[in-house]
């Protein structure tokens, strides 16, 4: 995964006493819900078999994320028709808030590179999630190709981000379609439906606030967004779900997806359109 850095991010707000005691005390809040739904989460996720094909996880999953967004300042609104259990999705990535986006929406597994299965905590986290890491190794593919098609068999959501890294916010990178591929050998059937994920913040704060991208740390956002995220809308509009069958490869394929998401994206953004890169 690259990363994307030809903009410089934005000058963070100057936060204040007041706004970091609100900081500290969303953060706590914030740490405790985590807590909460892992003590649920897991538990259910070790019965599961048990449960004869009931997955009430997700539920504490969903009810996580959007509480989380709620916490971090965030409204969700939802555009479309979300998808159905054993689809993949294709979206634009903007930041680290697109883990509590997608997850407030279904049965969403993430695909990530291997690298991230060990980073600290956050590598954790994925796995609980049942994420999927990729290697880029030819040699692997064959393998993964049968993990995605098993996965999705099991009605679970795969997550791609076809741009390959995330933005500031304001733009919609040309999908990569390597990705693609694996949906070309698989059974007809499959739904494969692209989404855009737009974040608007309140009218003081810039447009790309709710970004991530370059060198920005993970906790220098967390803390920016603690001190300062209110009253901002989080947009997930999705498009009609495809096929692979339906076009003449992965190329075409990967076109008409990022073609829909930035469709999607003008739809919600306040600048109207996303900026395009060829």
């Amino acid at each position: 995964m690259s990363t994307w850095d030809e903009a410089d991010p934005p000058a963070p707000p100057p936060t204040g006493p007041l706004r970091a005691v609100v900081a500290v005390l969303r953060g706590v809040l914030l740490i405790l819900w985590l807590v909460l739904a892992i003590a649920i989460y897991l538990p259910l996720k070790w019965v599961q078999p048990l449960l004869g094909g009931r997955r009430p996880r997700y539920a504490v999953m969903r009810l996580w994320a959007r509480g989380s967004l709620r916490l971090i300042g965030l409204r969700r609104i939802v555009h479309g028709t979300p998808p159905p259990d054993g689809a993949a999705l294709v979206a634009n990535h903007s930041s680290w808030l697109d883990i509590m986006a997608f997850c407030s929406i279904g049965r969403t597994v993430f695909v990530a590179k291997s690298e991230v299965a060990d980073w600290p905590a956050i590598g954790w986290c994925a796995r609980m999630m049942d994420a999927m890491f990729v290697e880029r190794r030819s040699s692997a593919a064959a393998r993964q190709k049968l993990e995605m098609a098993e996965r999705l068999a099991q009605g679970q959501q795969l997550l791609f981000f076809p741009e390959g890294t995330s933005t500031d916010g304001q733009r919609v990178l040309p999908f990569k379609s390597p990705l693609f591929a694996a949906f070309s050998d698989m059974e007809s059937g499959v739904k494969i439906q692209p989404v855009a994920a737009i974040y608007v913040p309140a009218p003081h704060l810039p447009a790309t606030f709710y970004g991530w991208w370059g060198d920005m740390s993970l906790g220098g956002s967390l803390w920016t967004l603690l001190a300062h995220s209110y009253g901002g809308t989080l947009h997930l509009s999705f498009a009609p779900a495809v096929e692979a069958a339906d076009f003449a490869g992965r190329k075409e394929l990967a076109r008409h997806c990022g073609e829909q998401v930035r469709a999607h994206w003008a739809l919600h953004s306040p600048a109207g359109q996303a900026i395009t890169i060829s």
